[in-house]
């Protein structure tokens, strides 16, 4: 049993191989659901780093269409230019809500996800969670083939 064991593949290797076999849209919906995992796990803090680094990219008009507006009233309560999301914020945002902004994040930016690894690896917390680990190496190997692909072009 112990040796069979030893064989299998790790799961985060395993989903990072359908990840990259993926097509594109499956592969925004597969990183849309794992934010939405991690900001589920995530302390306070990083919940609201998580939300802030995904609201950038946005105008108020995609805001107030994701996850009926509640990352516009975010937006309005805290004032412009200077956005902050607060730990009230943060008890009212559910973790769909931040998989449908990860998914308007995507649409509009294709660099949003870029410091998403940033955001996550800040946090000692999120070290030990399988999702970050795989979301991490996700978005890194994403940003390699995006560099290479700029190379040749």
């Amino acid at each position: 049993m112990l040796e069979a064991m030893s064989h299998e593949i790790p799961i985060e290797q395993l989903a990072a191989e359908v990840y990259d076999a993926a097509p594109a849209a499956v592969q925004e919906r597969m990183v849309s659901q794992l934010v939405g995992k991690i900001y589920e796990t995530a302390p306070v803090p990083v919940r609201s780093t998580l939300i802030l680094h995904l609201m950038k990219p946005l105008g108020v008009l995609s805001l107030v269409a994701v996850a009926d507006g509640i990352f516009a009233k975010i937006r309005f309560r805290s004032g412009w230019p200077e956005v902050q999301v607060l730990p009230d914020d943060v008890k009212n945002v559910e973790p769909q809500d931040v998989v449908a902004l990860t998914h308007y994040a995507q649409q509009v930016s294709v660099h949003v996800l870029d410091g998403l690894a940033r955001v996550v690896m800040a946090s000692p917390v999120m070290a030990t969670s399988a999702a970050a680990a795989l979301l991490v190496h996700i978005l890194v190997q994403r940003s390699r083939a995006d560099r290479r692909t700029e190379h040749r072009g």
